[in-house]
C-alpha cells in the first residue's frame, strides 16, 4: 500500500468509511496503515492485535470508553471467522454494545453500509494478508 505504514499518533479523527482492506492492513481518509484498526466513532485508531486470541477485554479498552456512543460492534476476526469467547460476549452486553462476527472483509463492507446510515456501529479489524 502506498502512504504512511502506520497511523500519525496510532489516531485520525473523525468517522471514515473503510475504502480497502488487504495485504496487511487498510485504506481510509486518504491513507494507509499496516495493521489492524478500531473504527470507533471518535475516530480509527491501530489496535495491536494480530490474531483472534489477542481480542480481550483489555484491547476493546477504547471501544468500551466510547460504550454511551456504540450499540454494536463489527468484529473482523481476519480471513475466517473465529468464535469468540462467551465471556467476552457477555463483557460487551453489559456495556450495551451487540456483537457481530464475521471475517474482516465482511465486517469492513458492513462497517461502511451501517456508517452511511449513521447508526451507532464500531468496528474491529484484524488485518489480513
Amino acid at each position: 500500500m502506498a502512504g504512511p505504514e502506520r497511523l500519525h499518533d496510532g489516531f485520525v479523527p473523525g468517522r471514515h468509511p473503510i475504502d480497502a482492506y488487504g495485504g496487511g492492513g487498510f485504506r481510509f481518509a486518504e491513507m494507509s496503515h499496516r495493521g489492524s484498526i478500531l473504527a470507533l466513532p471518535s475516530g480509527i485508531r491501530a489496535w495491536d492485535v494480530a490474531e483472534p486470541a489477542g481480542i480481550t477485554p483489555e484491547s476493546l479498552g477504547p471501544l468500551v470508553a466510547e460504550a454511551g456512543e456504540v450499540n454494536l460492534l463489527l468484529l473482523g476476526t481476519g480471513a475466517e471467522i473465529v468464535f469468540v469467547p462467551d465471556a467476552l460476549r457477555q463483557y460487551l452486553k453489559a456495556t450495551g454494545i451487540g456483537l457481530d462476527v464475521m471475517q474482516t472483509g465482511a465486517a469492513a463492507r458492513t462497517y461502511n453500509i451501517l456508517m452511511a446510515e449513521n447508526r451507532k456501529v464500531a468496528a474491529a479489524l484484524i488485518a489480513v494478508p
